[in-house]
């Protein structure tokens, strides 16, 4: 429970630091006032303030704001530093900034595992990389690091063979040919049914190889890494707006406990992670519903093809039933979380 809470203030913390940031830097550069920067919404925890802005970090770590002065312009006390009163592109920079840093935090998490973790790949070498514990394998007495030499007498040269030959002993003992340490020796597994995979299995994993690139390299996988997975992201999304399915949709506690698990195999699956759900949220918060910045960019669109803004009744209507979406998606995502937390899947 801890490290899940932990691995959930992590994500959430660095995904909405990041994502408001954007927003910040942006409204800082294009001259616009803001008020408050804040990580996190209800009663704030610790705030200080520098210049005309206050800082804060506020109790729930489920999103974050900017106050920037302006935003409704029938309360702009801010002149022609408000937002209101900046050019349509300069609006539009700040909205879209967001997202774009969510775009952006990826590149860079995955060029770190990339150069300091490297790139790990299955070896094709019948060895061992791993030995789960009160496993059939670990029970017979193998550790990390064996290779096998041989199933049932017949010698084997790649990891294949191995999964192939314990595949076809059906569940009955096999006879391994083991080499440790420079010496050999036999032992004897037997496998055990695996229901989820429906086949038999003696609690190993094979050894994995791992390469380090270096920096143009690393910079260029990141590139691929997340080209590849925002393109599996859209194809998803659209498929799940084409079939009219929320079954996937997954809110905060499904995230949190995914987080947790997630982080039980370590920093680096964690930061992965991170980098797949801030794509993620780059790409909800552009959707053109009100209250998202994609519905922001949208009535922006408006005015620069009318030439004059929507009016202030238009724009709280309009966010109005954004609200109301957006509390039905999460309805919806909360559900779906409860039935998974409750009845698994």
């Amino acid at each position: 429970m801890v490290l899940t809470i932990a691995a959930a203030v992590f994500v959430f913390g660095l995904l909405v630091l990041v994502h408001e940031l954007g927003h910040f830097v942006t409204a800082k550069m294009t001259g616009m006032r803001v008020d408050e920067f804040a990580i996190g919404f209800g009663p704030k925890l610790v705030s200080f303030q520098r210049g005309e802005t206050v800082y804060s970090i506020r109790a729930i770590p489920l999103g974050g704001f900017n106050d920037i002065a302006g935003m409704d312009p029938e309360q702009n006390d801010a002149g022609s530093r408000g937002y209101c009163e900046k050019p349509v592109s300069s609006r539009m920079i700040v909205i879209l900034a967001g997202s774009i840093m969510n775009f952006i935090l990826p590149l860079f998490l995955f060029f770190g595992i990339f150069f300091f973790a490297g790139v790990s790949t299955p070896s094709t070498e019948p060895v061992f990389g791993t030995v789960l514990a009160g496993k059939p394998a670990a029970e017979a007495g193998l550790r990390d690091g064996d290779r096998v030499l041989a199933i049932d007498g017949t010698p084997i040269a790649t990891w294949s063979d191995f999964v192939a030959g314990v595949k076809d002993s059906a569940g009955k003992p096999v006879n391994l040919t083991v080499e440790r340490g420079g010496e050999s020796f036999d032992t004897t597994v037997t496998p055990a049914y695996d229901s989820s995979s429906q086949r038999a299995m003696v609690g190993v994993m094979g050894s994995v190889d791992t390469h380090y690139p270096g920096f143009v390299e690393s910079a260029k996988l990141a590139v691929q890494k997340t080209g590849a997975i925002l393109y599996m992201m859209v194809d998803a999304l659209y498929k799940i707006v084409l079939e009219l399915s929320g079954a996937e949709l997954a809110g905060p506690i499904g995230v949190a406990q995914m987080a947790g698990e997630v982080a039980q195999m370590g920093f680096v699956p964690l930061l992965n992670f991170a980098a797949f759900l801030s794509l993620n949220l780059g790409i909800v918060n552009l959707f053109p519903i009100p209250a998202l910045d994609g519905g922001h960019f949208l009535t922006l669109c408006v005015e620069a093809v009318r030439g004059k803004p929507l009016s202030p009744t238009a724009l709280r209507y309009t966010q109005n039933v954004g609200i109301v979406l957006l509390l039905l998606l999460m309805l919806l995502a909360t559900k779906n979380d409860i039935v998974r937390v409750i009845f698994g899947g």
